[in-house]
């Protein structure tokens, strides 16, 4: 899966501790698998229960997903996009917060 990053999701990666940037790194991994998938099966394919991928309530457009749940927080939002490459443009994922709970008054 393709993506970006906006400036607040890098200075939200930055304050994380070195802990919290392996976990989420390792959660990225599975979740561009699903994108891929849910990508090639046209909007088909569910989110694996691991991830806890659902919308924003408050933000059309905009998902979240867990990438640690029993400690410590972690959630990161996310909004699909789409980037060229060769020429043609192709569905990828922006990421707009990284961190706990307080990412949701601005996701």
């Amino acid at each position: 899966m393709r993506w970006q990053v906006t400036a607040s999701s890098k200075a939200d990666c930055k304050r994380l501790s070195p802990r919290e940037q392996r976990l989420f790194r390792a959660t990225v991994e599975k979740f561009n698998e699903a994108c891929d998938r849910w990508v090639e099966l046209g909007g088909g394919a569910g989110w694996p229960s691991s991830l806890r991928v659902k919308p924003v309530g408050s933000a059309p457009g905009i998902f979240e997903l867990t990438w640690s749940f029993p400690g410590p927080d972690g959630r990161a939002t996310w909004e699909w996009t789409a980037v060229e490459v060769e020429g043609e443009r192709v569905p990828a994922v922006r990421w707009r917060r990284i961190g706990g709970h307080a990412i949701f008054k601005s996701p």
